[in-house]
């Protein structure tokens, strides 16, 4: 185990950006409409398990199951399109008929921990130390549950149409996101 801030702090901000906890401000806010509340403790908790579990297993478990990685992040990539779509064009794709889970999915999976940042996950355990990526899902989980916490807060200052616009704005860079993150595996599946 070697502690290292340096490794840290790296794959927190990689982590951060993959995350994108701040761009999905919108889907969490509507999601809170839609089920009245957020969880916000047991959706934090939750993702850092499963981004936990997944960073030591994650590998085997798709090899088991006959999965590449490349193909993990291609699914996942349908599913951040299809969140983009939602956000640009204010329809509702995805219909949850027990609203009362939105605290794990689809916050906890796929928003907070998708493909993108499972993905992520397996290439940062090629760099750096574990213990240290570890220490950035904590420190990421820490900014999620506080974002989760504040929705309302930050619903009040934005307003509806400031919400609308960051909305727009967000499901334009989560769907340039997805198609990233299509394209950049896809290639994969057929060399």
């Amino acid at each position: 185990m070697e502690l290292n801030f340096r490794e840290i702090a790296t794959a927190s901000m990689i982590l951060f950006a993959v995350i994108d906890i701040i761009g999905s401000i919108p889907i969490i806010i509507d999601l809170r409409k839609k089920a009245g509340h957020i969880q916000s403790e047991k959706a934090s908790i939750v993702a850092g398990i499963l981004m936990i579990v997944f960073l030591f297993v994650g590998k085997e478990i798709l090899n088991l199951i006959g999965i590449d990685v490349n193909s993990f992040a291609v699914a996942g990539s349908f599913i951040l399109f299809f969140l983009a779509l939602e956000m640009i064009l204010g329809i509702t794709l995805y219909k949850d008929d027990a609203p009362e889970t939105a605290a794990v999915v689809p916050l906890a999976f796929p928003l907070i921990a998708g493909a993108g940042t499972m993905t992520t996950l397996l290439s940062l355990r090629a760099e750096y130390h574990t213990i240290n990526i570890v220490v950035a899902i904590l420190f990421n989980i820490i900014i999620v549950y506080v974002v989760l916490k504040s929705s309302g807060k930050m619903e009040r200052f934005l307003g509806k149409q400031g919400i609308n616009v960051i909305r727009k704005i967000f499901g334009v860079i989560l769907l340039a996101i997805a198609v990233k993150l299509f394209t950049a595996n896809i290639q994969s599946l057929f060399n």
